[in-house]
């Protein structure tokens, strides 16, 4: 006879299979959320000055960006606000995880480092420029910039090719109407870095050819539909 400690202990066992059959298909995305776990975990655990120090030389503002460019453009996508992880944990199940499975891992990160690096740039000439021009003060060159949110955003507008005609069209407008309106509210340089990512992530088409048939949401409706109308059906006849 069944014990209901091993009725669970299977239960638990199919789970835990399930959750690693999940993660596996998208080993970049959880990788990247595994690192940036443990840097969220070392910022909310020092004293806010150390916090700020650690932070500041990884940052990809202009200073850094003209003594180092490659190492703080690598090591800010691995660094986030210290309460943030959990928003990026339900974010990267969006978008990365769906991207990742449909481009293949290399072409993800090609579309997430183009994005990152390309907007990082954009928006930070966009400061020197304000520098240059008197409206932004010199010590703006050392302001912090850090985080991964342009290589979501970039992730992001590339999911557009992964969705069929008319509603990639609807969900495009979605993505610019988004940071766009971020745009036009802030008008400052992070925005511009969004927005811009954006447009990265758009460009990013070629590499989205050959990955297959795009999602259809209307026709995965129809079809959890079909399955939805049948599960009642089902239920009894197993009864009788």
């Amino acid at each position: 006879m069944e014990t209901r400690g091993s009725a669970a202990g299977r239960s638990m066992a199919r789970a835990a299979r399930a959750v690693w059959a999940y993660v596996r298909r998208a080993p970049g995305t959880f990788v990247w959320l595994a690192i940036l776990f443990v840097t969220t975990l070392i910022i909310r655990h020092v004293a806010p000055a150390a916090a700020d120090r650690i932070l500041e030389r990884r940052s990809t503002n202009i200073h850094y960006l003209e003594k180092s460019p490659v190492r703080v453009l690598i090591t800010s996508a691995l660094w986030i606000s210290g309460s943030g992880w959990f928003s990026y944990l339900v974010l990267y199940n969006i978008f990365h995880v769906p991207a990742e499975r449909w481009l293949g891992t290399l072409r993800w990160l090609c579309v997430a480092a183009i994005a990152h690096v390309g907007a990082t740039y954009i928006s930070e000439g966009v400061l020197y420029w304000s520098i240059q021009h008197g409206y932004a003060p010199e010590q703006a060159r050392y302001t912090l910039d850090y985080g991964v949110s342009y290589a979501l955003a970039g992730v992001e507008a590339v999911l557009t090719y992964r969705i069929a005609k008319p509603w990639r069209y609807v969900y495009a407008a979605g993505v610019v109407l988004f940071y766009g309106l971020d745009l036009i509210r802030s008008r400052d340089f992070t925005s511009v870095g969004h927005f811009s990512a954006a447009l990265i992530g758009f460009a990013c088409y070629p590499l989205t050819r050959g990955r297959g048939e795009p999602w259809d949401p209307a026709e995965a409706l129809r079809a959890g539909r079909r399955t939805f109308s049948k599960w009642p059906h089902r239920q009894a006849a197993g009864k009788q």
